[in-house]
C-alpha cells in the first residue's frame, strides 16, 4: 500500500522510468475498438476486478442493440444550399503579370521593346482580359488589349482555364504569346488551396528601350552666337500671321483648302493651322503642321542620313526659313506641299513695313473661274462593230443603240442618188466592169450593184452590201464618210481597197444639184445638164 500523494510524501522510485499513458486504441477486423489497459502511468499494473469486465451476455445484448428502438429515426442532415457559380465567385480574379516581345521594325537603334502586362482571370465565367498598365511617355497606345472574353486555347475550341495557368509558361492568346513571371498572393493562395502547385515568381525582363530613355543624356554646351536671352525677351509672343491657300485641284479629287501660317519670330518656328467650317467632312484636327522649324528643302540632307529620322538640326539643313522669305505672293514650301501666302494681319503689316520697308500690302484674290466639266475620254477603236457603238457602250453602263437622225430621215426617205462608174483596176478583167452606185441621202448608206454583161466571164449582182464608206487616208478613231459632195463625175472613190470612177449619173441627181447650186460647183452640174438634154440619161443608170 502506497502512501497518499501528499505535499512531503512524494519518494522517488528508480525502478519506474515509463510514465506515458498507456495505448487504448486498436484495430480489429479492420473496425477501430477500443480495449481496456491493464497497466496504468509509470507501467504499474491495475487491478482489474470480476466486475469490471463485461459478461458474455452482456456482450451479446450491445450486439444486438438497435439504436433506432432507443433513439427513434436519425434526424437527415440539412441539404447544402445550391449556389450558382456566378454568386460564389462574384469579384473573384486572378491576376497574372506577364510581358511580350514587339518587334519594331525599320529602326536603326532598337529591335524589339518588352511590353508589360496584367491578364486578370474572372472565376465566375472563365473569361480572361489583358491590361497593359499605363506608363507615362511610352509613346505607344496603351490600355486594354484584349477586351474580357473567353479566349480559345486551340484549335478544337477548348478555352483557357485556371488550371491551364502558371508562372514560368508562356501563354498564347490571338496570336500574341505572353510569358507569365509571377501573380499576387490572392492567386497564389486560391490556387494552392486547390491542390496546385506554384512555381517560382520570375525576375522581369529589363527594356532595353526604357533603359536607354533613363540613361543619363550628355550635355554639351556650345558657346552662343548671339544673345539669346535679349532675343527672347524682345521677340517673345510675338508672331507673324499670313494667311495661305493649298491649291490641290490637279490631282484627282483635291480641291483648293485655306490655312493659317504662324512664324514665332522667339526661335524662328513655324506652325500651319487649319480653317475648319461646319460640315466640311473633314477630321477634327486643328493642327496641319506642329510648331517646328521650318527647311526651305527637306530633302537637302546627305546621303548616309538615316531616313528613319523625322526631325533634322543644323548640322543635316543649312536653309531655313526666316521672315525675309515671308510675304504676300510668295509660295511656301511645307514638306513638299506649296502654300501660296495670300494675306495677312496688321501687326505682320507694321512689323514688314518697320523691318523690311515693304509698302505693298494688298491681298491677292483668290476668285478662280467656274471650272467646266472634263469630257471622259474615249478609248480607242477595237474594230469589233461600228465605231458609233463602240462609242454608245462607252458612254453607258447599259448599252444603247447610236441615236438616228430621224428628222433627215424623214425629209430624206425614199431619196437615191445613183451614178453609173467603172472600176480603176491595173488588172485586165477588170478595167470593162460596170457598176451602179446608189447614195441614200437618208443615212448616207451606198450600194454597189453591177449589172450582168454579154461574154464578161464575172457573176453580176449585189456588189457592196448598204454600208457608210470611209474616205481614204483619214483618223480611225474619227473617220469621215463621203457624201452627195465627193459625188462628181469624172472623180474617184475608194471603196474597200477598190477605185471607182464616176462616169455619169441619172436625172434625179441633176434635179438635187439643180436645188442646191450652191454647194456643187457650176461646171458640174451644166455638164450634166447637156449631156441630158442632148442624149438622156444612160441606160446603164436607169437600171435599178
Amino acid at each position: 500500500m502506497s502512501l497518499p500523494l501528499l505535499p512531503g510524501n512524494t519518494f522517488t522510485d528508480p525502478s519506474k522510468d515509463k510514465f506515458h499513458v498507456s495505448q487504448s486504441l486498436g484495430y480489429k477486423n479492420g473496425y477501430p475498438l477500443t480495449k481496456l489497459s491493464a497497466r496504468g502511468i509509470g507501467g504499474e499494473i491495475h487491478a482489474v476486478t470480476k466486475s469490471d469486465q463485461m459478461s458474455a451476455a452482456e456482450f451479446d445484448e450491445i450486439a444486438q442493440m438497435k439504436p433506432t428502438l432507443t433513439y427513434g429515426d436519425p434526424v437527415p442532415d440539412h441539404p447544402v444550399q445550391f449556389v450558382p457559380a456566378h454568386v460564389a465567385f462574384d469579384k473573384r480574379v486572378l491576376q497574372f503579370k506577364a510581358f511580350f516581345n514587339q518587334t519594331v521594325r525599320e529602326s536603326a537603334v532598337e529591335d524589339y521593346r518588352v511590353r508589360f502586362v496584367k491578364i486578370y482571370y474572372y472565376l465566375e465565367d472563365d473569361s480572361i482580359s489583358v491590361v497593359e498598365p499605363v506608363v507615362e511617355n511610352s509613346g505607344i497606345p496603351q490600355g486594354k488589349l484584349i477586351k474580357r472574353q473567353r479566349l480559345p486555347k486551340d484549335e478544337m475550341g477548348q478555352i483557357w482555364h485556371w488550371k491551364d495557368l502558371n508562372i514560368g509558361i508562356d501563354v498564347s492568346l490571338y496570336g500574341t504569346s505572353f510569358h507569365v513571371y509571377d501573380c499576387d498572393d490572392y492567386t497564389r493562395n486560391f490556387m494552392e488551396s486547390e491542390g496546385m502547385d506554384i512555381n517560382l515568381p520570375e525576375g522581369s525582363p529589363a527594356d532595353p528601350y526604357t533603359q536607354r530613355r533613363k540613361a543619363p543624356q550628355y550635355v554639351y554646351q556650345t558657346p552662343a552666337a548671339f544673345d539669346k536671352l535679349k532675343k527672347f525677351m524682345d521677340m517673345d509672343r510675338k508672331v507673324l500671321r499670313f494667311n495661305c491657300v493649298w491649291d490641290d485641284r490637279d490631282n484627282m479629287f483635291g480641291e483648293m483648302r485655306k490655312f493659317v501660317l504662324h512664324y514665332y519670330l522667339v526661335d524662328d518656328s513655324v506652325e500651319v493651322l487649319d480653317l475648319r467650317h461646319t460640315n466640311d467632312g473633314r477630321d477634327p484636327y486643328p493642327v496641319f503642321l506642329r510648331r517646328q522649324r521650318l527647311p526651305k528643302d527637306r530633302s537637302a540632307v546627305a546621303r548616309d542620313f538615316p531616313g528613319v529620322v523625322l526631325e533634322v538640326t543644323d548640322h543635316e539643313i543649312a536653309d531655313w526659313y526666316t521672315p525675309s522669305d515671308l510675304g504676300i505672293g510668295r509660295t511656301v514650301d511645307v514638306l513638299g506641299r506649296r502654300f501660296l501666302l495670300y494675306d495677312c494681319d496688321d501687326f505682320t503689316k507694321i512689323y514688314y513695313r518697320q523691318i523690311f520697308n515693304v509698302q505693298d500690302f494688298t491681298p491677292i484674290d483668290l476668285a478662280s473661274p467656274r471650272s467646266t466639266l472634263r469630257q471622259p475620254e474615249l478609248p480607242p477603236y477595237n474594230g469589233y462593230g461600228t465605231i458609233e457603238d463602240s462609242i454608245q457602250n462607252c458612254r453607258s453602263l447599259i448599252p444603247q443603240p447610236p441615236k438616228k437622225d430621224f428628222i433627215r430621215m424623214l425629209e430624206n426617205d425614199g431619196k437615191v442618188l445613183r451614178f453609173s462608174a467603172s472600176m480603176v483596176s491595173k488588172f485586165t478583167e477588170d478595167k470593162n466592169r460596170k457598176f451602179i452606185i446608189s447614195y441614200r441621202l437618208s443615212d448616207d448608206m451606198f450600194t454597189i450593184y453591177e449589172p450582168p454583161q454579154r461574154n464578161a466571164g464575172i457573176i453580176a449582182g449585189k456588189f457592196l452590201e448598204r454600208t457608210r464608206i470611209k474616205k481614204p487616208d483619214c483618223d480611225p478613231q474619227k473617220p469621215e464618210y463621203y457624201g452627195p459632195h465627193d459625188l462628181i463625175v469624172g472623180q474617184t472613190i475608194h471603196v474597200f481597197s477598190h477605185k471607182f470612177l464616176i462616169e455619169d449619173a441619172d436625172e434625179y441627181v441633176l434635179k438635187y444639184m439643180e436645188e442646191r447650186s450652191s454647194e456643187f460647183p457650176s461646171e458640174t452640174i451644166e455638164a450634166l445638164r447637156k449631156k441630158h438634154a442632148t442624149a438622156g440619161a444612160p441606160e446603164s443608170a436607169t437600171s435599178s
